[in-house]
Formats: C-alpha cells, sequence, structure tokens
C-alpha cells in the first residue's frame, strides 16, 4: 500500500509536465489545489457545497480543448457569489485564474489525480497529503516560498513548548500555508480525545473560532484555506495585512505563534498602522508590536524572528525595552542557520508572556544556544524534531517559562541574564558566550551555495534597509 509520501511524490512528479507550459512551482501548488479540492470532495462525500455541474465527474469526462474551456469557466464561476454555495468554496476560488495553456497538460494532470490510491490517502489524512506538497514546494523554491513555510520541527517544538489549550484564541497574524494553526489544533486534539472530552459548544469553538490569522499574499491564502479545510478547522484565515488598519481589528489572543515575513515595508516608510507606537521600515519590528499589543493579559507568544531584532539600535532599541516592560521576555532560542528553505537567514524564537501591568514584567531572559557548534543543516544533515530535544528539556513543562531551571554556564547552551545586565548592554539581546569550534575546524564548513546564500541574504537585506532610509529621508526633504 503506498504512502503519504509516495502519493505526493507521484503528485509533484507531474510538475516536470508543466514545465513546458511555462507554470511555476507555486502557480503549479496553486492550480492542484483548484483540482484537489473536487477531488476530495468527491472522495470524502462532502459535493455538496459544489454546485452541480461543477464537480469533479464533470471535470473528469470533459477532453481537449472543452476540457480547458470548462475548467475556465468553472474557476470563475466557483469563485462568483451566486453560484457557490459555501464560503470556503468562494475563498478558496476567489479571483481564481489558470496557467494551463496545453489542454493535454491539464489532461495528464486530472488523469494523474484520478488514477491515485485515494483509499490509502484518506486512510492516513487528506491534510497530511496536502501538507506534504506545500513542504515539496517549499523545498524546491527554496528562496521564494521559505516565507510562507516554516520548518515543520520548529513548529512543533514551538506548539509543543507554549501549550495550546481548549477555549484559547490561538493567532498566526502572517499565517502562510497555515502550519502553526493546524499543529496547534493537533496539539489541542490530542489533548482532548479528538475533543469528543469537551461539550458541544466547545467543540463547535474550538473548530470555527479558536483559530484564525491573516495572509497578505492572496495565492497563499488559498493554500492556507485548504489546508485548514482538510484538517478540520473553519477559523478566519483572511487575506489582507497585519500591518494595516486589519491588523488592529484582530481579536485579542490568548496565544500567538507566528514565523512574520523578514525585510522592509516596500515603498520606505513605516507602517500604516496608527495604534503602533514605534514606527518604522522594518516589518519585523512592526510585527513584533503588533504581537505584544495583541495578547491578552497573561497570553503568551513564540515568535520567529531574525538576528537583526536583537541588536538594531535607534527604534529596535525601543521595541525591545517596550516588550521586556510590557511582557515577560523569560526565554529566547537561537536557532542554527540552514533550517529555512531560505539558507543563510539567521533567526531565532523569542517566548513571552504578556504582564497584568505595562511595567517591569521582564526579571530575567534565558537564552539557548542551538547555534553555535551544530551541525551545518541541509540536504546532507537533515533538520529534525529530534534535535530540539536538549531544549524541550532545559525549557521545562510550563509554558509561561516558569519551570525550574538549570543554568549551563559558559560551557552550557542555556543561560541567564538578568534585566539589569540587559540594561547594561543597551538593551542588546544578540548574546553569545559559546566559543565557536568551527573558526578552526574547516572539516564542517558549510557548502559553498549555502556560504553564498548568506552573503545574498545579507546583502539584500542591507539594500532594503538603504532604499527604506533612502526614501524616507526623501519624503522629508
Amino acid at each position: 500500500m503506498p504512502s503519504t509520501q509516495d502519493i505526493v511524490q507521484k503528485l509533484w512528479n507531474l510538475c516536470n509536465v508543466l514545465r513546458d507550459d511555462g507554470i511555476t512551482y507555486l502557480q503549479y501548488v496553486t492550480e492542484l489545489t483548484y483540482l484537489l479540492f473536487l477531488k476530495m470532495a468527491k472522495e470524502t462525500g462532502t459535493e455538496e457545497q459544489i454546485p452541480k455541474g461543477y464537480r469533479w465527474d464533470d471535470l473528469a469526462k470533459k477532453d481537449g480543448v472543452e476540457l480547458l474551456e470548462f475548467y475556465k469557466k468553472l474557476l470563475i464561476d466557483l469563485g462568483a457569489t451566486k453560484t457557490a454555495s459555501s464560503a470556503r468554496v468562494k475563498a478558496i476560488y476567489a479571483n481564481a485564474s489558470t496557467s494551463f495553456r496545453q489542454p493535454r497538460n491539464l489532461r495528464t494532470v486530472v488523469e494523474a489525480i484520478d488514477g491515485l490510491d485515494w483509499y490509502s490517502a484518506k486512510s492516513e489524512g487528506l491534510g497530511d497529503l496536502y501538507e506534504g506538497l506545500l513542504e515539496k514546494n517549499a523545498e524546491e523554491t527554496k528562496s521564494g516560498a521559505g516565507q510562507y513555510f516554516t520548518p515543520r520541527p520548529l513548529i512543533e517544538c514551538m506548539v509543543e513548548l507554549t501549550k495550546p489549550q481548549a477555549g484559547e484564541l490561538v493567532q498566526d497574524p502572517a499565517v502562510g500555508t497555515g502550519g502553526f494553526l493546524i499543529n496547534a489544533d493537533r496539539y489541542v486534539r490530542a489533548q482532548t480525545n479528538g475533543y469528543y472530552d469537551l461539550s458541544t459548544a466547545k467543540q463547535e469553538f474550538q473548530r470555527k473560532r479558536a483559530f484564525y490569522g491573516v495572509e497578505l499574499v492572496a495565492d497563499v491564502q488559498r493554500l492556507a484555506l485548504m489546508n485548514a479545510m482538510l484538517h478540520d478547522i473553519e477559523g478566519d484565515i483572511l487575506l489582507g495585512d497585519t500591518l494595516g488598519p486589519m491588523g488592529s481589528q484582530l481579536p485579542k489572543a490568548d496565544l500567538i505563534l507566528t514565523n512574520p515575513p523578514f525585510g522592509t515595508k516596500k515603498g520606505g516608510g513605516g507602517g500604516t498602522r496608527e495604534d503602533i507606537t514605534y514606527q518604522t521600515s522594518n516589518k519585523q519590528l512592526v510585527f513584533l508590536q503588533h504581537i505584544y499589543r495583541n495578547l491578552n493579559a497573561g497570553g503568551r507568544a513564540a515568535v520567529v524572528l531574525p538576528d537583526n531584532v536583537l541588536f538594531e539600535e535607534g527604534v529596535g532599541q525601543k521595541v525591545r525595552a517596550d516588550l521586556m516592560e510590557k511582557c515577560d521576555l523569560h526565554t529566547i532560542l537561537r536557532l542554527p542557520t540552514g533550517i529555512f528553505y531560505a539558507q543563510g537567514v539567521k533567526t531565532n524564537v523569542l517566548f513571552f508572556t504578556k504582564g497584568a501591568k505595562d511595567k517591569g514584567n521582564t526579571k530575567t531572559v534565558w537564552f539557548f544556544d542551538m547555534r553555535t557548534n551544530m551541525p551545518s543543516f541541509g540536504k546532507r544533515t537533515p533538520f529534525t524534531r529530534a534535535h530540539f530535544a536538549e531544549l524541550e528539556k532545559a525549557y521545562g513543562d510550563d509554558p509561561l517559562g516558569k519551570s525550574k531551571r538549570k543554568d549551563g554556564g559558559e560551557t552550557g547552551r542555556f543561560r541567564k541574564f538578568t534585566r539589569d545586565e540587559i540594561t547594561k548592554r543597551g538593551d542588546n539581546l544578540d548574546i553569545s558566550w559559546l566559543k565557536d569550534d568551527s573558526v578552526t575546524d574547516h572539516a564542517d564548513l558549510p557548502e559553498p551555495e549555502e556560504i553564498a546564500a548568506e552573503i545574498v541574504a545579507q546583502l539584500t537585506t542591507a539594500l532594503e534597509e538603504m532604499q527604506a532610509l533612502q526614501e524616507e529621508l526623501g519624503g522629508t526633504a
């Protein structure tokens, strides 16, 4: 019996056929989403949400030019208000169009989808199949899709440490393809016997209101909607900009899990959020302000952020100071390089809890260095959940970071620094203490393409910041 991985590989192999039609990887996954939605509705007995005449069998029986023309009409009509009866169907097909130009290529994909072992796919979980496709897309597109797809071992670790609970509002303000929300939902289901231990009202809340987020890119929002639907999550995944007015209107959360996009806001200048205190073109700093402002008192967050957030002066220093006043920034995880599909990006996870008052919440910050003297992750050394075992043990069972912890000293990976020590450093959180053996050990150097990718990433960030500064200065001239 083929595994989900085998089925994913079969579907992914079809993209070789489509290169002749000029279809990119992201376009391919979007096309698969349109087609798989129809097929999965048939396989799961939920075709009533799709109008008659627009279902899988209606498409599959057509051929040639008629097939392509019918498919184009289907995409338009399913995204139209008058035709589609399901809000989720409308959202997935909103403003949909096809990249197929050759009917024979569309026919090849339709036949391949029809020929899959759907019994195996359903028994292992259609959601797992779809997530496998999203991961393939991230692997293949490397630099592009990395901003939409956070490595699954990292997501699973962040969810495990923050421990989502039934009844909590869980938000991802940069939702991408929905990995954080889906894993948070999976965690709560595992704690509640698939929600069956909950009352009917609480089950309804979990499915329809508990998990919500915002995505800026329309095609990526489609992927998130499809991913959520296949995991039986109906919460709002909105199309919009968290750094715009929509962000200020989001319900306050009990838990925020997110990996905001890296870089500066295009067009220079600050964000368009009037409620943000420290305006800047650095998107991560605006996202960080949104996150700690949008938490309920006692709410917690785990956020992936690049190194510059830890040391940037000016607004960066003010945002870090504000964060440590309003929240208990109890743990910072220094992540290894090479784990994101955009190679060379140096990242961290900040874990913090919103205080009941807005002053003096951070007393101590614990740092876990998972970067120094770690393997160079990539195809030769895959990054797995097992690499987080030491961190998870050191972090402890308390999601608020209140477990009894042990400082490993100058040779250990886990150390604490008091708020006073950090203040003396000018609120610079870019702290390291381990001796880097790779400086003398050439056997463990990254692969040449990883070194090149890191240089490109640094130059790109520097260029974006210079352009934003130039536009800001031009705007005030």
